[in-house]
């Protein structure tokens, strides 16, 4: 097998429990799987399954990034993965996040809230809409998914 698909499936485990087990730890109301996916379909169960296929698909994905990373640098250690998953984490939290209502068709935005339509509240700046914790488990995440990811692949 290889070990990209290994390790990217291995990688993909952390980062599911971060979008199914953080609200119910955090008591956070950040349902990633909803929000990332609810623009397929208004049917909130059929969204959330919808976006547990494409966040695992995405992790996998995000992983040959990964990888290119680590050969273009020519290492792949717990601590170089660390440091991509926290530039990844920075850049999600302070780029993607604040434009995510101009993406998401039914996502409010700062300015108007929500609609009919627009139902699901706007991350904001750092997603700190959806509660302090969010950052620090966007961070944490991000960061162990990237040491997973350097721990266990080789540079061949």
């Amino acid at each position: 097998m290889d070990p990209l698909v290994g390790v990217g499936f291995f990688g993909n485990g952390r980062s599911h429990f971060r979008s199914r087990g953080q609200p119910g730890i955090w008591h956070d109301s950040n349902e990633h799987s909803l929000f990332a996916r609810d623009d397929f379909t208004p049917n909130r169960d059929r969204a959330k399954l919808i976006g547990f296929f494409f966040h695992f698909a995405n992790g996998w994905i995000f992983a040959l990034v990964y990888v290119a990373a680590f050969h273009a640098f020519g290492v792949a250690t717990w601590w170089f993965g660390a440091i991509i998953g926290l530039v990844q984490a920075t850049f999600v939290l302070t780029m993607l996040m604040p434009i995510l209502p101009a993406l998401h068709p039914r996502m409010a935005n700062e300015q108007y809230g929500p609609t009919v339509v627009h139902q699901l509240e706007p991350p904001g700046f750092l997603g700190l809409h959806y509660g302090w914790r969010t950052p620090i488990s966007v961070l944490i995440a991000h960061t162990i998914f990237g040491a997973i990811l350097g721990a266990f692949y080789v540079v061949r």
